[in-house]
């Protein structure tokens, strides 16, 4: 007879929520087994025994992210919100996020592991990061489709180009803040690209 395991004796949801700080702040790279140890109050077998490695730990990270604090991202799908609206609120609330003092600055998935070593895990660590950048960029193509054939985007624009164009902005918040340009800025610079989509 298989002797079953021990059931866990911790709280998947805050560990994941501290796991996803540590990364968020370091980045993969340096984010190192004993700072998410010493954030997550597990020892190192406990979890690699629930997420298998470091890098399985991030990936898990990166989706707790999404479905939190990244969810902003997700505004532009919202097929009850009218297109450019969509684009406004995500827009916006992208910088709202990224500038919450209640967590560090910026976005994990632009930021975490976008470059590092050659390891497998780093490269791993780096597939997931751009696998969730390419469906956000995804989820904006399809909504600037929805607003050019809607008529709130203006009927000249290329939307992949035009995709292209604001997932660039939403990627470049993280960087302008850490670099101290101040949020009111980055939301009239969000209502200037909105601008330039609008049907006149």
């Amino acid at each position: 007879m298989a002797r079953q395991g021990r059931p866990r004796t911790f709280d998947e949801h805050d560990v994941l929520d501290a796991a996803m700080q540590v990364f968020w702040r370091h980045g993969y790279e340096a984010s190192s087994i004993a700072q998410l140890r010493a954030a997550t109050g597990l020892s190192a077998a406990s979890l690699y025994g629930a997420f298998g490695s470091k890098e399985g730990l991030f990936e898990r990270a990166v989706q707790h992210y999404v479905a939190g604090p990244g969810r902003v991202s997700d505004l532009v799908g919202d097929p009850t919100l009218d297109p450019l609206d969509a684009l406004g609120q995500m827009l916006h609330g992208t910088v709202e996020m990224q500038s919450d003092p209640a967590h560090p600055g910026g976005c994990l998935v632009t930021l975490s592991a976008t470059v590092g070593a050659g390891g497998d895990d780093d490269v791993a660590a780096r597939r997931a990061v751009a696998a969730r950048r390419a469906q956000d960029r995804a989820g904006v193509e399809a909504c600037l489709r929805r607003g050019r054939d809607g008529g709130s985007v203006r009927a000249d624009i290329d939307v992949e180009v035009s995709a292209v164009l604001v997932h660039s902005f939403v990627l470049g918040v993280s960087t302008q803040l850490l670099d101290g340009v101040p949020p009111a800025a980055l939301h009239a610079a969000a209502d200037l690209l909105l601008d330039g989509l609008r049907r006149t």
